[in-house]
């Protein structure tokens, strides 16, 4: 999976501080809102991934590792794929990841929002 795939997908979930306007999760979350996708923060916004009101399909790790790898262990909601953003990640959370089979990428969203957007040929969509 690459990061043009994972644009493809609707519905996103930002893990990290999304209120703080000066956090990146912050400017990811509102960067795909901007460009039309489904998104949402947890863990300042909501506080668990099991809170989501919809499938998610990407999850974007953008928070300390110590955390990112407690919020995956309390989670029983499917996850289509992780994107692992500069310094959120941790041999434990790819382990973790691998053990349950959910592939994941190095990644910024904030990057693939600026190389493509909602509209591209060939996004996956339910509709």
């Amino acid at each position: 999976m690459n990061l043009e795939e994972v644009m493809k997908y609707d519905n996103f979930v930002v893990l990290g501080n999304t209120i703080d306007k000066n956090k990146y999760a912050c400017k990811i979350k509102n960067r795909l809102l901007d460009c039309g996708y489904n998104a949402v923060g947890v863990y300042k916004e909501l506080e668990s991934l099991n809170d989501v009101d919809f499938d998610i399909e990407v999850l974007d790790l953008c928070i300390n590792h110590h955390l990112g790898i407690k919020f995956l262990k309390e989670n029983k909601k499917p996850i289509k794929v992780v994107v692992i953003q500069p310094n959120a990640g941790s041999k434990e959370i790819t382990d973790f990841l691998d053990d349950r089979g959910i592939p994941y990428i190095d990644g910024c969203l904030l990057v693939g929002c600026s190389l493509l957007n909602k509209h591209i040929k060939g996004r996956i969509t339910n509709e």
